[in-house]
């Protein structure tokens, strides 16, 4: 399953489209548009159950409602799927200001597209339950490789009045939402660059808490506290606060075990390597790093940068991560050694070879670079397979280049929109080929690293 994105007008970048594909990068220099659309996908990624509105029939709620049960070909919602999907994204580009933490307007010009290479049902089978006050009330089921969706009553037939029609038809809305559309988006999580800092002050990074203390500190005799405390505030962008939430959850979210944990010891093992340690949740509660071949117990005030940028990555791939998330990291190489940059890179290409897809944003050559070799050297070659195992590589680290989108954004001359008279330039993104021989091309690293060697080879050499 494959997803194609197209931007408009959204923050830097004038037009831009990109694709998923197992591993994408987007490179560039700063300010030219790589958090807009990180933070654009995932921030729909997140939420697009709010923004599909699935039709119910009001006949359908009363035959559920009074017969008990109700069936529904799903078939007819994968007509319109397109339709809807199209809806969505008008809705969604109107909470555009508060997930970017804009101002009003802000993003009133905007477009904002996704597209599926193909919707289809989810194929296996689920069962769903909704509940007021503990008790069930609504149940759905769909049995595996069936088109079919059943809604049944919990709830006794002389407590059957008490279900509001509107409850009713939400959840079967939302039931059949995710039956359609649920295989065609992955479950996002996100490492914001906001990350080392958010690591060190997770326990105060309450906004709403912070915020109130703020309101009630500037607060007069004739102030509502009530008002103050119900009050919605928005500083911050929606992936930001995503990214502080599920840090300060890190001792709820330890008591979990990620399919990595169970199938895949060894990637942990690696990435403990790559920190020079392991995080630990004490029985109180409290977290620690403790370094490698040590009994010390480092805070994370105490311990290096470098470790607290890869907090919440560690948090996600040993207690939480899917088959079929999609791992969104801004800049990866923040704090690291260009060691353990090659070391991320080669971690990327391992979970998106186990099902696990990968979004990453970088200025890091050697991140790029590690993926060249990765693509290099998976071919059937003699000579290939002795570099592989002089170097240490894995074979689990290798990957096609099929798998691999990356692209560079950067300036260039849009084209011509209805009224112009000539084209203008403005940020996009600009697809770099990627050679299953050769690998990336990335034309901007390459020139920066030319132009560091000729002003050296000027040093060295200007006199004679």
């Amino acid at each position: 399953m494959s997803l194609t994105v197209r931007l408009k007008n959204i923050g830097i970048l004038k037009q831009a489209e990109f694709s998923l594909g197992d591993l994408t990068l987007i490179c560039g220099e700063n300010n030219t548009g790589k958090t807009y659309a990180t933070y654009a996908l995932y921030s729909f990624l997140e939420s697009w159950r709010e923004f599909i509105n699935i039709p119910t029939d009001h006949d359908q709620i009363r035959t559920l409602l009074t017969d008990g049960a109700l069936k529904i070909d799903l078939a007819q919602y994968i007509e319109k799927a397109n339709q809807m999907l199209a809806e969505a994204c008008k809705k969604y580009l109107e909470q555009l200001d508060k997930i970017f933490a804009a101002s009003e307007g802000t993003f009133q010009n905007s477009e904002f597209h996704i597209e599926p290479s193909k919707i289809h049902l989810q194929s296996e089978g689920f069962r769903g339950e909704m509940r007021i006050n503990q008790e069930p009330l609504l149940r759905s089921s769909k049995e595996k490789g069936i088109e079919e969706l059943i809604f049944t009553l919990a709830a006794e037939r002389k407590e059957r009045r008490i279900i509001d029609s509107t409850v009713a038809a939400d959840f079967m809305s939302s039931t059949i939402g995710n039956a359609v559309f649920s295989n065609s988006f992955p479950r996002p999580f996100i490492s914001s660059a906001e990350r080392t800092g958010v690591a060190i002050f997770r326990k105060e990074l309450d906004f709403a808490r912070n915020r109130l203390i703020e309101e009630m500190g500037r607060a007069d005799q004739k102030t509502d506290l009530r008002e103050l405390l119900f009050k919605a505030y928005q500083n911050y962008p929606e992936p930001v606060k995503d990214n502080v939430n599920f840090t300060r959850q890190l001792e709820d979210i330890a008591k979990s075990k990620s399919f990595i944990a169970k199938e895949h010891p060894e990637i942990l093992e690696d990435f403990a390597d790559i920190i020079g340690g392991d995080y630990v949740i004490t029985q109180n509660d409290q977290l620690y790093y403790i370094p490698k071949g040590t009994r010390l117990k480092l805070t994370m005030v105490e311990s290096s940068s470098s470790v607290r940028s890869l907090l919440d990555i560690s948090f996600y791939l040993r207690h939480i991560a899917r088959k079929g998330d999609l791992l969104m990291v801004d800049e990866p190489e923040l704090s690291l050694h260009p060691e353990n940059q090659r070391r991320i890179a080669r971690l990327f290409a391992r979970l998106a070879n186990i099902g696990v897809k990968v979004f990453v944003t970088t200025h890091s050559d050697y991140i790029v670079k590690e993926l060249n070799t990765l693509i290099m050297l998976n071919h059937d070659k003699p000579h290939l397979k002795k570099i592989v195992e002089e170097n240490g590589y894995q074979e689990s680290e290798l990957i096609n280049a099929d798998q691999v989108k990356l692209y560079v954004a950067e300036e260039q001359l849009m084209p011509l929109e209805e009224g112009q008279k000539r084209r203008r330039r403005g940020h996009t993104l600009v697809p770099a080929k990627i050679h299953p021989r050769f690998g990336i091309a990335v034309p901007s690293f390459d020139k920066t690293i030319d132009d560091m060697n000729r002003i050296q080879d000027e040093i060295v050499w200007g006199a004679e």
